[in-house]
């Protein structure tokens, strides 16, 4: 496959002679930029219908996959959908070790594509509180934090011990915050409300990558809550 390096904000493709628009989230900083031997998925949205379209006829199963999600899906009709493209690949008869599955995203600080790795990325339909709760390693549980997004831009912080600690903040504090807990090993868990749209939880995750954090561990496992 042809190594990929091309900017774009917006991916028309001619399909039955309509055109679909699929508009990339935009992200001000990626620590992946260039990536060899893949092959691409789109999700599109449909604006009419509040609806989702999934293209994957170019998919192969021994590359590097490109998923391309317009921004503008929420992700209760996106995550369904990346769950399954997920399973199609794990579960198909040829695979390459080492493939790795993409969020295809706009880099606007570097004006070019960069990319946000979600392979081992497990989505759970709870909130990690549900999921703690039910664990039979107790060890996974201790020093854990939980970190809700709702659609209010209020950041929920619960730190799961024998008070349940909870404390709310914003956007433009959370590193502060997660810098300040990383002086001891903890479990970060993640949670998103499915009514965020996929810009909002690229941005996120973008923002939770730039912490660098050395001794905490942000969790794959992430949960969507309603």
């Amino acid at each position: 496959m042809k190594h990929l390096l091309l900017f774009f904000i917006t991916i028309g493709l001619l399909s039955c002679n309509n055109e679909k628009i699929l508009e990339l989230p935009e992200i001000n900083y990626s620590s992946i930029s260039k990536i060899d031997d893949i092959s691409a998925a789109y999700l599109f949205y449909n604006s009419e219908k509040d609806s989702i379209e999934l293209n994957r006829k170019n998919l192969i199963s021994t590359t590097n996959w490109l998923v391309n999600v317009d921004k503008r899906l929420s992700l209760k009709l996106a995550i369904p959908q990346i769950t399954f493209l997920q399973n199609k690949k794990k579960n198909a008869g040829h695979k390459k070790e080492g493939a790795k599955n993409y969020f295809t995203c706009n880099d606007t600080s570097l004006k070019t594509l960069g990319f946000i790795e979600f392979t081992e990325t497990v989505y759970h339909q709870k909130t990690s509180l549900e999921y703690l709760a039910k664990l039979t390693d107790l060890n996974e549980g201790k020093n854990t934090i939980s970190i809700a997004f709702d659609t209010t831009n209020t950041i929920a912080i619960t730190e799961i011990d024998s008070s349940l600690t909870s404390t709310k903040t914003n956007i433009n504090n959370l590193l502060v915050y997660l810098k300040k807990q990383d002086s001891t090993a903890r479990n970060i868990y993640l949670n998103f409300n499915e009514d965020l749209k996929f810009q909002d939880y690229i941005t996120y995750k973008s923002l939770i990558e730039k912490a660098d954090l050395k001794e905490s561990k942000i969790s794959n496992n992430e949960f969507i809550f309603n």
